[in-house]
């Protein structure tokens, strides 16, 4: 029998690998800062066109290569950085595998100018799916260039998978962050199709966090900082009123190294137990030092995973260092138990609150009460007045309150968006006609009756759902009302943000935003949909959509759809919102009206319904 296991040929060899270390544009733009950091640059600058698909080119002022390691740096497994086996559970540089430009070189064109300091000329070698076509002499700055194009242009099946450029940005971006943030002495430049997103200045780890998030960020950090024997954490943490509806600005490092850990994760999470929602995440910015040889970062070829010799020490303690964090800068809940004494009209003074409602007790079970039919009839109409000028003394006084994210005002569902034609097609369906008083459960469900039994309705799905189709509708025959404000707000985004922003920015508005660019990653707010005018302040609105907007970049929907499905998901009632009666029935009217009321936009079933005789089986049981 003939043999049939060959080894494969080099060129297949590498191709296999590079799926695993470079899986898209942002793993180069990874693979080659860390080799920057590594070579002891101080400064390091990344241009990128297209999302990384044309070009990525990074350039550092490190120690360079001579003419033999710049050739011997694209073989596989060759490396600067380890000698022996032992060398591993000791490894304090980034890379060690000398997997990464042996695999970047197999799937893209790769130029490298590099030059040592000592010498006088460079060396520029150029290598096509893992081939060498030239090495010459060159002449360069001290240092190394790397030229990365046409990302997997041999290997058009991978090609095809890349996401949108805007998507294959914001991982570049991300990828990017993480490196400038675990190096603050290191300057940094990063260019976007020609356009400076980023110039950050060596400098330290807040003003670093600050330069990359913007000059808000500055206000929601609480410093960390804890050391014993065996571990050191240090870092930032976010205070509990700027926590986030989405996974975002959370950052662990080890060592410098960045990592990701759902373990160490819900031991931040859990450290805010009782402090945000629980739907809810904080910024963190941590930093954990600890001896190489207690860890094993040998565990996947993007080094992103690692395992510790005792898991459980370290989250206990990274548990207890943020919350002695949080409670050394007043970031937990106290209790005050020196209340001011109460003086009661009669001159007796209430200890405390308890003694306060027992004298309000008192006062509305007195033996002079009488309900109001057995009132005479002068009495009734005088307290009717009453009543009357109470309620409107306290009129507009919610208005003035501060409106928080889930627990807001109550919400009027009407729009002055709804056409009065339309009337007579936004009635319910036969069986929602006949309904008797709307119930709302726990402030997050509707319970309408039917014939045949009952529904339960989700109210924010199904307000996302009436808001889905409403602005599907608007955006498509661009008819649009703006509340133009007296006086414009001002926004200033993180760079990633505003580029989306600016990407978007003609669909948004035509929505019936009104918000113009204002230079350096600032924008100006000057209008906002007439609906949403009084939910939140326009700052809010514009950072909820955002967000919102790039939780579902990943879904392979069009730009109408996507800013449709962000602003329904931001500008719906939440749960844990009370309703009034009457903002009840227009929602369930307005949602049996819309073309498909069963679904939300994200797939979340807007109602139930229950059958009497499923009722009837269960109680026979």
């Amino acid at each position: 029998m003939a043999e049939i296991i060959q080894l494969l040929p080099d060129a297949i060899a590498n191709q296999i690998a590079a799926g695993e270390v470079v899986q898209r544009p942002a793993s180069v733009v990874k693979e080659l800062l860390e080799n920057s950091i590594d070579a002891g640059a101080t400064y390091i600058q990344v241009i990128v066109k297209d999302g990384g698909k044309t070009l990525i080119q990074v350039i550092d002022n490190g120690c360079g290569m001579s003419p033999a390691d710049a050739r011997m740096s694209f073989e596989r497994h060759a490396t600067s950085k380890i000698r022996e086996a032992a060398d591993l559970f000791a490894i304090r540089t980034m890379g060690f595998r000398g997997e990464a430009l042996a695999s970047i070189g197999a799937v893209a064109q790769v130029e490298m100018k590099t030059r040592l300091y000592k010498d006088e000329i460079g060396t520029a070698i150029k290598v096509e799916g893992s081939k060498v076509i030239a090495q010459e002499p060159c002449s360069s700055p001290p240092g190394t260039s790397f030229s990365v194009k046409n990302l997997f242009y041999n290997v058009p099946a991978r090609r095809q998978f890349l996401k949108s450029d805007t998507i294959e940005m914001r991982r570049l971006i991300e990828e990017f962050q993480r490196v400038a943030i675990a190096n603050p002495d290191v300057g940094f430049s990063f260019f976007n199709n020609n356009t400076e997103l980023y110039h950050l200045q060596s400098t330290n780890l807040r003003q670093r966090i600050v330069g990359l998030f913007g000059s808000t960020s500055n206000k929601k950090l609480v410093p960390v900082q804890e050391s014993t024997d065996v571990i050191q954490v240090h870092g930032f943490v976010g205070s509990p009123a700027h926590a986030k509806k989405r996974r975002g600005e959370q950052y662990f490092f080890v060592n410098n190294r960045y990592i990701k850990s759902n373990y160490l994760n819900h031991a931040v999470i859990s450290a805010y137990e009782n402090l945000i929602p629980k739907e809810n995440y904080p910024l963190y910015v941590i930093f954990i030092d600890i001896d190489p040889s207690r860890i094993d970062i040998n565990v996947h070829p993007t080094k992103q995973e690692i395992k510790f010799d005792d898991e459980r020490l370290v989250y206990h303690y990274l548990k207890v260092a943020v919350r002695h964090a949080l409670g050394q800068h007043s970031m937990m809940p106290t209790i005050d138990f020196d209340l001011n004494p109460i003086i009661s009209n009669s001159g007796h003074a209430q200890g405390n609150s308890r003694h306060a409602a027992d004298a309000d007790w008192k006062i509305t079970t007195n033996d002079t009460f009488r309900p109001n039919q057995q009132l005479p009839e002068e009495e009734k109409v005088r307290n009717s007045h009453n009543l009357s000028n109470w309620k409107s003394l306290y009129e507009g006084l919610d208005a003035d309150l501060p409106t928080q994210e889930v627990e807001q005002a109550s919400l009027t569902i009407a729009s002055s968006w709804d056409d009065s034609d339309n009337e007579a097609d936004s009635k319910p369906p036969a069986e929602a006609k006949e309904t008797s008083r709307l119930f709302q459960m726990h402030h997050t469900y509707i319970v309408s009756q039917i014939k045949s039994g009952f529904l339960v309705i989700d109210q924010q799905a199904a307000h996302e759902r009436i808001l889905f189709e409403r602005y599907l509708k608007r955006m498509q025959s661009k008819e649009v009302s703006t509340q133009q404000k007296l006086f414009p707000k001002s926004i200033t985004l993180t760079p990633a943000d505003a580029t989306l922003l600016q990407e978007l920015l003609p669909a948004i508005n035509s929505l019936g935003f009104d918000v113009q660019e204002f230079g350096q990653d600032s924008f100006v707010i000057h209008g906002i949909p007439t609906e949403l005018v009084g939910l939140q302040n326009e700052e809010m609105i514009v950072e909820q959509l955002l967000e919102q907007l790039k939780l579902n970049l990943e879904l392979k929907i069009d730009k109408t759809e996507n800013i449709a499905r962000s602003l329904a998901k931001s500008a719906a009632v939440k749960r844990k919102q009370k309703l009034e009666q009457e903002e009840m029935q227009e929602l369930v009217d307005q949602l049996f009206a819309c073309e498909s009321p069963y679904k939300s936009p994200s797939g979340r079933n807007c109602f139930i319904a229950f059958e009497l005789d499923e009722l009837e089986k269960r109680f026979k049981q």
